[in-house]
């Protein structure tokens, strides 16, 4: 086997970035070479993102990772592979064109869908097919709402963002199976599209492209391309897990299967890794959804609204000239004693952009908590109910399941936030894990290394491979008893 330089485009909901690899055997190395923002844009009352921008960025990534590439015996990149957040659709005219920037699934205009597709089919039989937690912006909802409009008679593709850029790239068409299973109109038991729930709710069949399995080629970066970035072809592209808590999982350095994961970002998706979905009425109750993963495995797990209630109270403090350094905040914040106020992450209200201390000062009036005091105060609030979330989810997930969980790896940026691991591994009462922070990109590179025949093996190998190159940090149960957190629970009407 041989070494590759790959490419991994990694798109999250408020950066993106595209990180050089080298990849081999007993190698695995990762390099930034382009990061840039994401910026969503709202106009005329409608949220979208800026998708245009978004493929600049990874055509100007590209670039950089071809120097990158140059740096290594032969000098060239020898493939892409890109993962993304889910859900969101842009949709091709008959001509391959781009009707409309995909719009934001913050957007408030998707629920109000929801009435109308549950008339057609109830929430309870919708899960019995697709498997999925309930979302208000699963795309589903999103085409259903789509459907009012006038242009949507126009589409004749609907391709989640990761596909769209792939088809920009190659001018392949096809849907990856790990983030088709987060539209909603996949079959969680057949892993193909569900013709039935297609019909029920009257979208048209053309819209949904073949389904492609990780690892599998979907073509080369065209002319345009290549000359563009100045790449020399031919440059495979290739499907990777493109949900990224997909590659994300394929990224966590477990030792074995008894382990659950926190993939920590904008979004926290917690959950274990299973070999078949968990299609039971408590598990709907419960709020968790059976997304697939690389190698046939599904991802049980539940969408908490993560370290977004952070970062949007950060941006209310700069925007009111308020100090906002985060390390400086994360340092007071360790100072504030534990547990004061609590809230729940996946309250409704935090789900839009907006004054998110204000939202949480409010949520901890009506349960009877006091305020938190001042943006210390608010920190520590929300790190704390992030691990409270872990501590319940994390438990659901191994008794919903009947995985036992020895261990939680939590990989994403989050990894880097040293409190909130602590926090974790004394909530859930169980060693933490922390790292790699770029589990998606490695996840999304070795996938594309073993298509490319430079490493082999099944998730256990690559797993290996990830343990033996890169470093994490583990945590130990070592702060509050569990009555503490168990008390806390109740407070928000949770089982201790």
């Amino acid at each position: 086997m041989t070494e590759l330089t790959l490419a991994a485009v990694d798109l999250g909901a408020s950066s993106g970035r595209v990180m050089a690899a080298r990849v081999g055997p007993d190698r695995l190395e990762l390099t930034e070479a382009n990061r840039f923002a994401n910026r969503p844009v709202r106009v005329a009352g409608t949220l979208y993102w800026d998708v245009l921008a978004l493929y600049g960025g990874v055509l100007d990534g590209l670039r950089a990772a071809g120097r990158e590439a140059a740096r290594f015996d032969g000098g060239r990149l020898h493939g892409v592979g890109i993962d993304s957040w889910a859900v969101d659709v842009g949709l091709l005219d008959g001509d391959g064109a781009l009707l409309g920037n995909p719009v934001h699934y913050r957007d408030e205009r998707h629920a109000r869908a929801v009435p109308g597709v549950h008339e057609l089919v109830p929430p309870a039989e919708l899960y019995r097919v697709n498997g999925l937690q309930h979302l208000p912006f699963n795309t589903l909802f999103q085409l259903a709402g789509m459907q009012r409009l006038a242009g949507f008679g126009l589409a004749r593709r609907a391709l989640l963002v990761p596909d769209l850029l792939a088809y920009w790239l190659t001018g392949a068409v096809g849907a990856e199976v790990t983030n088709a299973s987060t539209t909603g109109l996949l079959d969680a038991s057949t892993r193909e599209w569900s013709d039935e729930l297609i019909g029920r709710l009257r979208l048209p069949r053309e819209l949904f492209p073949p389904l492609r399995q990780p690892g599998e080629r979907l073509g080369e970066l065209t002319g345009g391309v290549l000359a563009e970035t100045g790449l020399a072809g031919p440059v495979p592209v290739t499907a990777v897990g493109s949900h990224d808590t997909a590659s994300a999982v394929v990224g966590v350095p477990a030792a074995s299967d008894r382990f659950a994961y926190v993939s920590c970002g904008t979004w926290s998706l917690v959950g274990v890794e299973l070999a078949e979905p968990v299609l039971s009425e408590a598990s709907r109750r419960a709020g968790f959804t059976n997304e697939l993963g690389v190698d046939g495995t599904v991802r049980h797990l539940h969408n908490v609204m993560g370290l977004w209630l952070l970062q949007e109270s950060l941006r209310t403090w700069q925007a009111a000239g308020l100090p906002a350094d985060l390390p400086d905040l994360l340092a007071a914040a360790a100072r504030v004693p534990a547990l004061g106020t609590v809230v729940d992450p996946d309250d409704p209200r935090f789900l839009p952009p907006g004054d998110m201390p204000a939202r949480i000062a409010a949520a901890c009036a009506e349960t009877g908590q006091p305020v938190p005091a001042g943006p210390a105060g608010t920190v520590r609030c929300i790190l704390d109910s992030l691990a409270l979330a872990y501590r319940r989810t994390v438990r659901q997930a191994a008794e919903l399941s009947g995985r036992e969980v020895d261990v939680v790896h939590l990989v994403g940026g989050g990894a880097r936030n040293e409190l909130l691991c602590q926090l974790t591994a004394d909530a859930c009462g169980l060693p933490v894990v922390a790292g790699p922070v770029e589990a998606a990109a490695l996840g999304n590179v070795l996938v594309q290394a073993r298509a490319g025949g430079a490493v082999a093996g099944g998730l256990p190998e690559l797993r290996a491979l990830l343990r033996a190159t890169q470093e994490v940090r583990t945590h130990l149960p070592a702060g509050l008893p569990e009555g503490a957190w168990a008390a806390a629970a109740r407070r928000l009407g949770w089982d201790g």
